[in-house]
């Protein structure tokens, strides 16, 4: 069977691609995507063909049985086009996975934020406990052996006398992507405003988030974090399905479960605290032995930029060692927890972060909240990029209207005004190339570099190693 992935250096279409090309039968994998990356790399060296560049209809592999693309593909591209024309069955990446879900027992973790590190936590008590997951995650993880996929061979849940094989997977709610899915049990992180280019509002996200939990089969369970204000307004009976029978467990959990967790998490911050927790609760859902999930949450050392930590030598500065973060963090909600937890894991050492801020659509609808966040946030040194574009899901019209240097004007200007900051040092520096020639110049040894940003941002490290690819970067 001849598959073709549209966008296929995305997190999760990769994550699916991987799982085509580790079935027995024989699938043929390719594939396209605009820019070179990491990921499309380690598919090539797996056999995949993978065309990189402009999106064209000769990409399309002769006598393709099925097409599968990215959410953010648009129906005029032309590979789509092409598909369309010669009658090939095409999928996008979760309606094909909701496909999957159907023929598991699937394990959901759903939320705005929290989704990659709860995965990865409930996946590797999972692993621990010889359940052995196939898992569909946002994000690498060194267990995986740097990947964001892991196959699970056996059957190895039972309920009653049926054996089941178990899917963990993260469920996006851009789109309603999540919507495709059918899973059995959901953990759900927490609601917050994103997407509001799709979505419109928080009602709308609400009521969205309320028709996946009811996907859920009258023997399911939603776990739920009863401190989020958002999940108790999203379980209001207002929106709830009466005939729907599934069980809701509710995190935290006891305190003493808080207490040992602080004592053996390798990360710093409470919302890995309650990422944790909900791992914990899905455990003992499970019948999970306590002492095997703790085992595995103290042995968590992290996901691929999620709070992601190393020393780093700067190439020409004087042999100079600095402590990089390098954290995936594009919403407001999430760059406070992440400042605040280096803060908290640094608190006397200079903290300079660099935000490259992801999408004007997302700039555009949340640049109050970037703003209140980033001005207040306890570091030294703030440099903003130019935002990062995302294409097929970016508006000309706001491109118009959000730029980095008038968010970087707004936040000096509450700094001084609300906040009375004055130690803080906000720049805006376009490009990464000229922000890493500041970097060289200015940081110091032992100092705290934070890399922040759903987009490229992470080639910083390269540039100031000078171990970059080939692949320009501006």
């Amino acid at each position: 069977m001849k598959i073709h992935f549209i966008g296929i250096g995305g997190i999760g279409v990769s994550a699916l691609a991987r799982y085509y090309l580790s079935q027995a039968e024989s699938h043929q994998v390719s594939g396209s995507d605009l820019t070179e990356s990491e990921i499309t790399k380690s598919l090539e060296k797996l056999g995949t063909k993978i065309n990189i560049g402009k999106h064209q209809s000769q990409n399309l592999p002769k006598d393709t049985n099925l097409v599968v693309y990215s959410p953010a593909i648009t129906n005029d591209n032309p590979e789509l086009v092409m598909a369309f024309k010669e009658n090939i069955p095409c999928q996008s990446y979760p309606e094909n996975l909701g496909q999957l879900t159907k023929d598991h027992f699937t394990i959901a973790v759903a939320g705005t934020h929290g989704k990659g590190t709860t995965t990865a936590m409930i996946s590797l008590i999972l692993i621990k406990a010889k359940l052995d997951p196939t898992v569909i995650i946002g994000t690498k993880l060194k267990e995986f052996g740097n990947s964001n996929f892991r196959l699970g061979k056996k059957f190895g849940y039972k309920i009653q006398n049926t054996k089941y094989k178990i899917l963990v997977i993260e469920a996006d709610e851009y789109k309603s992507s999540f919507l495709n899915y059918c899973p059995t049990i959901i953990v759900l992180t927490c609601i917050d405003k994103d997407h509001l280019d799709y979505f419109k509002n928080l009602t709308n996200i609400i009521k969205t988030f309320r028709k996946f939990i009811n996907h859920l089969p009258k023997n399911g369970t939603l776990i739920a974090n009863k401190k989020d204000v958002n999940t108790k307004k999203t379980l209001n009976d207002k929106y709830k399905i009466p005939e729907t029978k599934y069980q809701t467990k509710f995190y935290p959990t006891a305190q003493k479960d808080i207490i040992e967790l602080k004592q053996i998490l390798k990360l710093p911050g409470n919302h890995i605290l309650a990422d944790a927790l909900a791992a914990l609760t899905l455990a003992r859902i499970l019948k999970i032995k306590d002492k095997v999930s703790f085992k595995a949450l103290s042995e968590y050392q992290g996901a691929w930029r999620r709070f992601e930590q190393k020393k780093i030598k700067i190439s020409g500065a004087n042999g100079k060692t600095i402590n990089l973060i390098n954290d995936y963090a594009h919403h407001p909600t999430e760059i406070e927890v992440t400042l605040k937890a280096a803060r908290q894991k640094y608190p006397k050492q200079k903290i300079t972060c660099v935000y490259q801020p992801h999408q004007y659509q997302r700039t555009f609808y949340l640049f109050k909240d970037f703003v209140k966040v980033l001005a207040k946030a306890q570091i030294d040194q703030l440099i903003l990029t130019d935002i990062y574009s995302v294409s097929g899901r970016e508006s000309a019209e706001l491109k118009k209207k959000v730029s980095s240097k008038k968010l970087v004007s707004a936040i000096s200007k509450k700094q001084n005004t609300k906040y009375k900051i004055q130690n803080t040092k906000t720049l805006y520096i376009p490009t990464l190339k000229e922000t890493t020639q500041y970097l060289k110049k200015n940081l110091k040894s032992n100092e705290i570099l934070i890399i922040m940003g759903a987009g490229n941002v992470y080639n910083l490290e390269e540039l100031l190693t000078e171990k970059q690819r080939k692949a320009k970067i501006k």
